[in-house]
């Protein structure tokens, strides 16, 4: 079978860190987020880096098959400095660091000139660029033309490195079906939209993937949403439909973007649910399978009326009701990596995907002992 895990990363600052292992061995990593103060007491967060590797190094691994980087912002890349082995810098290429394997990253990692840049975020953009420039083990979505200009600073040009730059509605050639059991769809970022923007906007031309697992002939859809906002995301639906790809929308699993934000949804929070557009609404409403599972990768979802309701930060109550309702609807689950299995004590989320589709592995605490069960199967989705 295959396996996600969904780590929980702090209670104190969002954060998303998920790991795909595939049946056959291969291991994925979508993001790589450290921020918890592991010598606070209060706080709850694993420490990502020994849990990362114990994993890589129990299975014998030197580093992952593939490392993407949805963004640059430091809830997604804190700490990726001090674990990773970066082929442009001979100062972190010492024997205890990992590599990425195929880096995967969006365009505006490449392309993006701002100034605050956290120390890894400007490590994985030096790394993406200098795999880039030198046609090395790197895959770029999307072509701006802010990154043709960039190819051309360095006596380059977009067809000298298409074979490293894959576009929204394409495939990524990484990985396939039939040899994987995984292919991935690629939703965002734009070209035209990176065009028409001064600055750079991360969340807004962040990666957007939906995964298609097989297993035993059954299909399990994991969308993976990045940080996109509700126009980001009313824009893929719309032209999915366009192409009347909406196959490519389905999903099983849901990464939910941006920590359970109520942007995400829509532009008003909302007193006590938010309303989504109608784009999104489809989105989750109607494309979402019977016994889903819609994880939220953040801290735990606020009571009404205490302080951390009344922030403006993610996540939001509002914006968890309605999860909740979806999720309720359709017989399934909603999740929040800090709150699973309780707030005092959270684990990482474990979805395994067979040929009975996804199920969460449930873990129980009974006194001092963790005893993990497996839930009742969430089903797939047949090709059709």
């Amino acid at each position: 079978m295959h396996k996600l895990t969904l780590y929980p990363l702090g209670s104190k600052k969002n954060a998303d860190t998920t790991q795909i292992d595939l049946n056959n061995g291969k291991k994925l990593l979508f993001d790589f987020a450290a921020v918890a103060n592991v010598g606070d007491v209060d706080e709850k967060g694993i420490d990502l880096s020994k849990t990362l590797s114990e994993d890589l190094d129990d299975n014998g691994k030197q580093g992952y098959d593939i490392t993407a980087f949805t963004h640059l912002d430091d809830d997604h890349t804190r700490g990726a400095d001090a674990f990773f082995y970066f082929e442009h810098s001979k100062s972190h290429q010492t024997k205890d660091r990992y590599h990425f394997g195929t880096l995967w990253v969006p365009a505006n990692v490449i392309t993006e000139s701002r100034n605050d840049l956290t120390p890894s975020s400007k490590l994985i953009q030096a790394e993406a660029r200098y795999r880039l420039e030198n046609d090395g083990d790197v895959r770029v979505f999307s072509r701006p033309k802010k990154l043709k200009d960039w190819l051309e600073s360095k006596s380059l040009t977009i067809d000298s490195r298409k074979h490293r730059i894959t576009d929204a509605g394409q495939l990524a050639p990484e990985l396939t079906l039939g040899q994987d059991g995984v292919e991935f769809f690629v939703h965002a970022p734009f070209a035209w939209r990176q065009d028409e923007n001064t600055l750079i906007d991360r969340n807004g031309d962040s990666l957007v993937l939906q995964a298609t697992f097989s297993f035993n002939s059954e299909l399990t859809r994991f969308f993976i949403g990045s940080d996109v906002a509700h126009g980001a995301l009313s824009e893929i639906v719309q032209i999915s439909k366009g192409h009347k790809n909406e196959v490519r929308l389905l999903w099983d699993v849901m990464g939910l973007p941006h920590h359970c934000s109520y942007l995400t949804l829509g532009p008003d929070r909302g007193t006590d649910k938010t309303e989504p557009v109608e784009d999104v609404k489809w989105l989750f409403e109607t494309q979402g399978q019977d016994g889903c599972i819609i994880v939220s990768s953040s801290k735990p979802i606020p009571a009404k009326g205490t302080n951390a309701d009344k922030e403006s930060q993610p996540p939001h109550r509002q914006a968890a009701n309605y999860y909740r309702e979806v999720a309720d609807d359709k017989d399934g689950e909603f999740v929040v990596t800090m709150e699973h299995p309780k707030l005092s004590s959270p684990k990482p989320i474990v979805i395994e995907i067979s040929g009975l589709g996804a199920k969460l592995k449930k873990t129980q605490l009974v006194g001092a002992a963790a005893v993990t069960a497996s839930a009742a199967p969430r089903a797939g989705s047949r090709a059709g």
